[in-house]
């Protein structure tokens, strides 16, 4: 049960990543026309939480 959280813990990270290198990405763009559809502050947010309460749960089960 635990390595399945810790799997979700990692892949959260994975995730965080990315999404803070998109956001990255995203205010250094060229064209400032261009725009995102997704907001990758939000998404890195969540990520972060989730892997943050599946920690919790990991260390406490």
């Amino acid at each position: 049960m635990q390595v399945r959280l810790w799997g979700g813990v990692v892949a959260c990270a994975v995730l965080a990543v990315a999404s803070g290198v998109a956001s990255w990405r995203r205010d250094r763009r060229v064209n400032l026309d261009r725009v995102s559809a997704v907001d990758w502050t939000t998404v890195q947010f969540a990520a972060l939480f989730g892997g943050v309460m599946l920690a919790a749960l990991a260390i406490s089960g």
